[in-house]
């Protein structure tokens, strides 16, 4: 028996554009957790729901060491604006740097309160410390529930001025920065000038490094701001630094909302100059270097290469070395040349750029600087000019200790 099959009829493609709006404020303040300041009980209110919004907050360990009666200044904050705040249990107390993205078990720990305690999509985590934790607590709220508000109060310079404004979360896996995360932006910054003050001087400094990148690829004159005030920056002058992480946090944010790719969909990241090197020296290093040293040493090491690559001129890459000098880095570590020899090891520095290109997603994008002021975009690079950028940046930096 013959059979014979009717020719499948064919569908045509449904093509569905979503376009989704995120609004978020980034708040500056003084003193965000006394009663006398509303804000925090302000942007929890501005929903309009009359009810008290359930909140678990996650607080840095190491800022407890300087702020010791912050954990009584939240209770006593949120016991006044009950109205408003209904602070679920006690603070979750976490470790602050690396380790705190290193360990899975942080997030495992986030998720069962957010659980047990019968947290909902409109319920709020607020994370209180630098941005490793900031980083964590928003991968853990983004995987809740598919999304649980997030509060972040960046307490380091750093995650004042860059991480902790964006629209990035994550947490370290195989041995690789950020290799698990979400682009979630948060549903506002609060950013609480008073929790500088307690910083040591490593993390005061570091995160000028991530003002010094932005100020270069995207604003000659944020640039020349930070050489006129390098000197009271290094020496702690609160205010010049207020105005610098207003203006960087200020341009981090334009940069997201204009430049036509928030969540990263292509390969170009210029908000990561500098990044490549600075990445894989945070993980050869252990995670003994701060990130803004580590930078500080991939825009030494960048600035250099567009030099000797014709891009910037003598006068402007002695200007960015000099800078990042008189502000108290330092620009090189037996780190950078230790493997060089070796292109298979593990800790070799140009396995970062094969790591940073597989972050970015498959295609190498690199910004360079060709002026101060003005990033431009590679897709391919010289590892010997690289190398002799390193030597160049060696010497630079002997010279000048």
């Amino acid at each position: 028996m013959l059979i014979t099959h009717k020719p499948a009829v064919k569908l045509q493609s449904i093509k569905q554009s979503v376009c989704v709006n995120f609004n978020y404020d980034v708040h500056f303040t003084n003193g965000l957790f006394q009663i006398d300041n509303p804000l925090l009980a302000q942007v929890i209110a501005a929903d309009g729901d009359i009810s008290p919004k359930k909140v678990l907050a996650i607080v840095d360990g190491g800022l407890l060491k300087h702020q010791h009666g912050l954990l009584n200044q939240i209770s006593i904050y949120a016991q006044f604006y009950a109205d408003v705040i209904n602070l679920i249990d006690e603070p979750i107390i976490v470790p602050g740097g690396e380790i705190v993205k290193n360990e899975p078990r942080f997030v495992e720990q986030i998720h069962q309160m957010i659980d047990a305690d019968g947290l909902c999509r409109h319920s709020y985590v607020l994370g209180i410390g630098g941005g490793a934790l900031l980083d964590m607590v928003g991968y853990a709220a983004a995987t809740a529930h598919r999304g649980v508000r997030l509060l972040r109060v960046p307490t380091t310079v750093l995650a004042q001025n860059d991480s902790g404004v964006g629209v990035k979360n994550g947490i370290n896996a195989f041995g690789k920065k950020n290799f698990l995360g979400t682009f979630m932006p948060p549903y506002a910054v609060l950013n609480d000038f008073k929790f500088l003050t307690s910083l040591d001087d490593r993390d005061w400094r570091s995160g000028i490094a991530e003002a010094v990148k932005v100020a270069l690829i995207k604003d000659a004159d944020f640039f020349q701001f930070i050489v006129t005030y390098a000197d009271k920056l290094a020496a702690r002058d609160l205010k010049a630094m207020e105005k610098l992480i207003y203006r960087c946090a200020q341009l981090h944010l334009e940069h997201i909302a204009t430049s036509g790719d928030p969540f990263e969909k292509g390969s170009s990241r210029p908000l990561d100059f500098g990044h490549w090197a600075a990445h894989k020296l945070e993980h050869v290093t252990d995670y003994k270097l701060r990130h803004g040293e580590a930078v500080a040493i991939g825009i030494a090491l960048d600035s250099t290469y567009s030099y000797l690559t014709g891009l910037l001129s003598q006068l402007e890459w002695q200007s960015i070395l000099g800078t990042l000098k008189k502000l108290g880095f330092t620009l090189y570590l037996s780190a950078l040349t230790e493997q060089l020899h070796q292109p298979d090891h593990p800790h070799h520095l140009f396995r970062g750029i094969t790591e940073f290109r597989e972050h970015l997603g498959g295609k190498l994008s690199i910004t360079l600087l060709q002026g101060i002021g003005q990033g431009i975009e590679v897709h391919q690079v010289d590892l010997c000019v690289y190398k002799k950028a390193i030597s160049m940046v060696q010497d630079w930096e002997l010279s000048h200790s």
